[in-house]
Order: structure tokens, then C-alpha cells, then sequence
């Protein structure tokens, strides 16, 4: 489906550049975590430009709700690729014309000519990112970089010339841009957000995603780089610092299944996630709370919730900077619908991840659709934080859904 532009360039502070999300055909993306999250995180060795204070809009998509990516271009001429926008990684990469004839991934997608491009030099590093599904391998490369309005970055992006699993197949996106820490970043590599700021191509190291999962409607939402759009939330924003700079990971102080049940008692860890469609907790907590929803087992971890139970169903409501953050049963249920057939899976999956003292949940996707995030890597005086708010919904809906906003002070 053909990108939706949100007509909001004229209305944006300067300093920003809007990426404006899409939707495309549901698959079942919710049963690929993709990165390697049950093993602890290697953490690498840290090894004429156009303005950019005019706000722009680049196509961005959605897959299944789960997967939001958008266009970007590389080299001069821009050869333009659609990217998962992640932020539990750091790299950005894309297919190589030069990839491997038995890649089979390589051939579904756009590859990267560096003959084409007036503006390439090469590097030749070798690099290697492990994902929970499969492995990506490559040579590093330098060229130009257009994403939004801005134009002349120059970055150090990977050229993949071996993907090895049926994931990276049937992905929608031709390759990944990583939005984390440079401490996560492959090869020393600076991530691209730093580029931009480095470069005097964007103010500030902050962006924000709206995403929106109205399954009806092509419009994914929008990536703001250098801030946020108050249009997009109800204010206010609840900020809350980054505890470990390496994911965007803050503290969590609970999480309660309507009045009965309290999970993540003593506090826990919270990554927020983009490259994860669902969220994740520890195995018995999550069984707990599929006990208490009343979601029955499915396969490889899935839950199959009734559609018809919906709107009876309890809240699961997370205490975040001593703020409630409430999860109604139509946020936490991903639904599919093909014909007069629907089928309703729950949006909460287990994963013992190890990283001691406390208990660690990935918020993904189906979180980050009911609150926009702020991930402001902040400066030299303050550290990293992150703002949450609840999504403002587009349209008709909007004041049904303001009337039952969920959030509220704890």
C-alpha cells in the first residue's frame, strides 16, 4: 500500500523531521522475536550538507502492528530502501548488490549499487550481527544518507551480503536503522542518530514514535526526529531516566492485572522496544497473567484470546514514574480478521531474559501503539530519559477514545 503524508510539515517547531508510517498486509510477524534477547547482550569495543532545521516526511509502514519501518535513501543519486526503525539496535544496514547468490533473503528486496552512487567510498570491515532468527553478514561502507528533509549525512552503514534466515525473507523492510546506544553499535560504528547531530544536520539526539494500530487504515503513524508532535498525545508527558544506556531500559515499579493480581512486585527492569512486536515478561509471570485474562495456549508460546471475551476482560496497567500506565484489552490484543473470520491472539509473550538483580520486560509494539515515546539521549548536563504519554487517536475515534483515556496519576 502507497504511503499516507500527514500534511503536518507546515505546523512542526524547526529542528524536526517527521517520518510518517504506513501499513501493509498482516503476517505472522508476532512469532519472530527477532533479536536475541534470551542471551545476554555482547556489548562491542567502542571504536554540501542541506539544512536541517525544516521539518519533512518520509514514508514509514507497518507490518501486522508489529513491524514499522520507513523509506530512506543512500548514495548520490539517493537508491532509496525501506527500513525496520529499531531501537534495541544500533547499526544501520542494508542489502548488497554484491550479496551472495545463495542469499536467498537478497533477492526479495532493493540492493545497494555502490557503482551507481557518485558519493560512495569504500571500507571493507567485515561485520556480523547475530538476531534472535538468523545472522546478517557484510562489508562496511561510506555514502550519503537522506532520511525526511535532511540530505548530506554521512554515514558508515553495512552492506549485507549473507542473510541466513527465512525471517529477513519474507520481512517487508529491505534492512534495519538502529536507534539504541552507540555502546551496542557493531564494529565502533557511530549509529546514525549521532551522525546527524554530529554533522549540524539535527539539534537534538531525541525522537519520538506515534504508532498506529488501527488495523482499517494504511497510516502507520509517524517517527518525529529532533522531538516530538504534541498532536499525537495527551498531555502530559511522564519522563523517566534511562537506567542502563545501552537499550532504552527504565525502571518499572509494577504491573497489576486489574485489581487481583500484581506482577513485578519488587520492581523490574523495562526495555523499550520497537524491534519487538509484542511485550515480553518473565515465563511465570506471564503465565500468570494469561490465567487471569483467560488466554488459552497455542503454539511456539502464542496465547488465543476469544474475541468475544474483549470487552470484559481487565486493564494490565504498568507503574512507570509513579504514573499508571493502563493497557486496555483492545490495546493488548492483537486481532485478525480475514473475511467473517477473526482471530484474536494475546500481545503478551514469555522470555527469561538474564540479566540480574531484577526481572526484565520488553515493551514493545503493542505498548508503544498506546503511548508515544520520547527517547531523548539527553546532553552533557542530563542523562538519557524517556516520555511517555497516551496516544491521541486520528479521526472519528478520537473523542470516544479521549473519554477513556487511560492514563492517570498513581
Amino acid at each position: 500500500t502507497s504511503p499516507l503524508s500527514l500534511g503536518l510539515a507546515n505546523t512542526e517547531p524547526e529542528g524536526q523531521t517527521l517520518i510518517p508510517l504506513r501499513q501493509v498486509h498482516p503476517g505472522r510477524r508476532t512469532l519472530n522475536l527477532l533479536r536475541g534477547w534470551g542471551k545476554p547482550a555482547e556489548l562491542p569495543k567502542l571504536g554540501a550538507p542541506s539544512p536541517g532545521d525544516k521539518p519533512a516526511l518520509v514514508p514509514l509502514s507497518k507490518f501486522l502492528d508489529a513491524q514499522y519501518f520507513g523509506e530512506i535513501g543512500l548514495g548520490t543519486p539517493p537508491q532509496n530502501f525501506t527500513v525496520a526503525f529499531d531501537t534495541g539496535s544500533s547499526n544501520l544496514w542494508v542489502p548488497s548488490r554484491r550479496c551472495h547468490f545463495f542469499s536467498v533473503p537478497c533477492w526479495f528486496h532493493h540492493r545497494f549499487n555502490p557503482n551507481a552512487s557518485s558519493s560512495f567510498k569504500p571500507n571493507g570491515t567485515k561485520f556480523a550481527i547475530q538476531y534472535g532468527t538468523g545472522r546478517v553478514d557484510g562489508i562496511l561502507s561510506e555514502d550519503k544518507l537522506t532520511i525526511g528533509g535532511i540530505k548530506g549525512a554521512s554515514v558508515i552503514f553495512g552492506e549485507a551480503l549473507w542473510e541466513s534466515s527465512l525471517v529477513f525473507t519474507v520481512s517487508r523492510p529491505d534492512g534495519i536503522l538502529g536507534l539504541g546506544f552507540p555502546i551496542l553499535s557493531v564494529e565502533g560504528v557511530r549509529p546514525p542518530l549521532d551522525v546527524l547531530v554530529e554533522q549540524g544536520l539535527l539539534d537534538k539526539p531525541v525522537f519520538s514514535f506515534y504508532l498506529n494500530r488501527d488495523p482499517e487504515v494504511a497510516d502507520g503513524g509517524e517517527l518525529v526526529l529532533g522531538g516530538s508532535d504534541p498532536a499525537h498525545y495527551i498531555p502530559p508527558l511522564t519522563f523517566v531516566p534511562v537506567t542502563v544506556p545501552a537499550y532504552w531500559q527504565i525502571h518499572m515499579e509494577r504491573v497489576k492485572v486489574g485489581s487481583r493480581l500484581t506482577l513485578c512486585a519488587q520492581g523490574c527492569a523495562a526495555i523499550l522496544d520497537t524491534g519487538t512486536p509484542v511485550i515480553v515478561g518473565p515465563t511465570e509471570e506471564i503465565r500468570a497473567l494469561h490465567a487471569a485474562i483467560g488466554g488459552i495456549p497455542l503454539l511456539a508460546g502464542e496465547y488465543i484470546i476469544r474475541c468475544s471475551e474483549i470487552p470484559k476482560l481487565p486493564a494490565v496497567s504498568l507503574l512507570i514514574g509513579g504514573v499508571w500506565f493502563n493497557l486496555t484489552a483492545q490495546d493488548y490484543v492483537i486481532q485478525f480478521a480475514q473475511g467473517d473470520v477473526r482471530l484474536c491472539l494475546s500481545g503478551f509473550r514469555a522470555l527469561d531474559i538474564a540479566s540480574p538483580p531484577v526481572p526484565v520486560w520488553i515493551l514493545g509494539d503493542v505498548f508503544l501503539g498506546a503511548y508515544v515515546t520520547v527517547f531523548d539521549r539527553g546532553d552533557m548536563k542530563s542523562g538519557a530519559r524517556v516520555g511517555l504519554a497516551r496516544a491521541r487517536p486520528r479521526g472519528a475515534d478520537l473523542g470516544r477514545r479521549e473519554t477513556a483515556q487511560a492514563q492517570y496519576r498513581g
